[in-house]
């Protein structure tokens, strides 16, 4: 292959033709400022506190207490007694099948924006989030157009996101042939890490590293100890699998086979042990692959593991033939699967859970026709995640706190967001409130996403966000005031 084809800077991630477009961006938002606002301004008159929430049903880090929070200018600055009679501008009293939690951090949304509105955008993804209770995401730098391979592209998916920014949003960068020189710019520009697939993306603007490539971007990285990010599907098990052609499931579960996310696996663990880098699993899919991850930890290498709700809820004996809104990369897998998932959250070998939220428009799903082979592989869920694992988690016989751990605070320290993920003094007052005993059946019509396509249609799920705070304020799905974060940031 020539080298300007791997070079990954070609085309629409040119840095020059980058530039040009954020000058007419600016040109035509000449209102756009550089930063958001920091905070909620406060007049004279204002009590000491600008909001107070009561309950019955705090989950804070001493677990589900009454309590009564104190919040100003963003920040929870008060957790005492109910009863205590905090005084604020607003007050918030919970009902008594509310439980007041923690803003989820949700580490895995592609937002699409800017190059792929049509497929989701920035005011939509964090509306979505908002309702589900997500204060925080992390968006990746695929597929948007173009991609977040350099620091131009950064500066313009900021410019795009500030101004519809419903909650807060961070960003990863991407690794991709051609842009070693780039990563450490844009690592000092503050996104959270880098991403990187082991095959090809399903976006052509978004190439793959091939494993000797991995190397070098892991040695790169570990001179300043960013983290490499990798969707882990070896492409030449791939190539070798059945093809993914026609309606039914099962063959396309046989055309992403367990042993391309294994080796894929296997392959980084080792490059992870000969570099001393830091290396974090996407969306992992595969139980075969749970006795690598766990002795790589027991050796100290530096690897973290995430999985989804759509793996830990749904399972492929019981997906429709032509059912592509259940399509995703990894595939979702047997039922036997499914609960080695749940017993490596619950000894830690997977760290936490995101929504690997990938949604695409309608017809790229190929719903009339329902062709596996050809249809977007992506699952929208990020306004869905918390009812999904909370349904299945207290089914279980888990509570609430530890669904919390996984999809708040586990994902926040990964990360580095020391003032997200926790319900305690200091943090943000990223906030749900959310009501653990309603039941709701899914309609994809009433869902914040752009195209109102889910796997979950007509599902009863437990557990209803009735409001989401960010920074202290109501989310009333009108004025955006989220913040962009930038990797360190205090």
């Amino acid at each position: 292959m020539a080298e300007h084809e791997r070079s990954g800077l070609h085309g629409v991630n040119d840095p020059e033709q980058i530039r040009q477009q954020i000058e007419e961006y600016l040109r035509s938002h000449p209102d756009q400022g550089e930063e958001s606002p920091g905070g909620v301004e406060r007049g004279e008159q204002q009590a000491d506190l600008d909001l107070v929430i009561r309950g019955r049903q705090i989950l804070t880090t001493a677990g589900v207490v009454a309590r009564e929070v104190g919040i100003r200018d963003g920040r929870i600055v008060a957790i005492e007694p109910l009863g205590s009679g905090l005084t604020a501008a607003s007050t918030v009293d919970l009902a008594d099948d509310e439980t007041l939690i923690p803003g989820l951090v949700d580490t895995h949304v592609h937002v699409n924006e800017p190059g792929r509105t049509e497929w989701e955008g920035f005011a939509s993804a964090t509306k979505a989030a908002a309702a589900g209770g997500v204060t925080t995401i992390i968006d990746m730098p695929l597929n948007s157009i173009p991609s977040t391979v350099n620091v131009p592209a950064l500066q313009l998916k900021r410019l795009c996101a500030r101004p519809q920014a419903f909650v807060d949003i961070g960003f990863w960068g991407g690794a991709v042939p051609g842009n070693l020189g780039e990563l450490r710019s844009l690592h000092d520009e503050g996104v959270f890490g880098f991403k990187c697939f082991l095959l090809f993306s399903g976006v052509d603007e978004f190439p793959q590293l091939d494993p000797e490539e991995v190397e070098d971007y892991l040695a790169e990285l570990a001179t300043y100890d960013a983290v490499l990010i990798v969707h882990a599907e070896n492409s030449r098990a791939i190539d070798r699998a059945p093809k993914a052609e026609g309606d039914e499931y099962l063959r396309f579960l046989g055309s992403r086979p367990r042993g391309a996310e294994n080796l894929a696996i296997a392959e980084l663990v080792e490059r992870v042990r000969w570099t001393g880098s830091r290396a974090h699993i996407l969306h992992l899919s595969s139980s075969d692959a749970l006795p690598m991850i766990r002795s790589a930890k027991a050796d100290g290498l530096r690897l973290t593991v995430e999985t989804c709700p759509h793996y830990l809820t749904l399972f492929a004996e019981e997906i429709p033939n032509g059912a592509t809104a259940y399509k995703c990369c990894p595939p979702i897998r047997e039922v036997a699967n499914r609960e080695l998932l749940w017993e490596a959250l619950l000894d830690g070998t997977i760290d936490d859970i995101a929504s690997d939220h990938s949604p695409s428009t309608l017809e790229l799903k190929d719903l009339e026709n329902g062709d596996f082979g050809v249809a977007w592989g992506g699952i929208a869920s990020v306004q869905l995640g918390l009812s999904l694992i909370w349904t299945e988690a207290r089914r279980r016989g888990l509570g609430l706190e530890q669904v919390v751990e996984w999809m708040a605070t586990k994902p926040a320290q990964r990360v580095g967001l020391p003032a997200k993920g926790k319900l305690a003094l200091g943090y943000d007052a990223d906030l749900a409130v959310f009501a653990p005993d309603q039941a709701f059946v899914v309609d994809a019509a009433k869902l914040h996403h752009k195209n109102p396509l889910t796997p979950y249609q007509g599902k009863t799920l437990s557990g209803m966000v009735r409001r989401t705070f960010v920074r202290g304020r109501e989310v009333d799905y009108t004025e955006p005031h989220g913040q962009l974060l930038r990797r360190g940031q205090v």
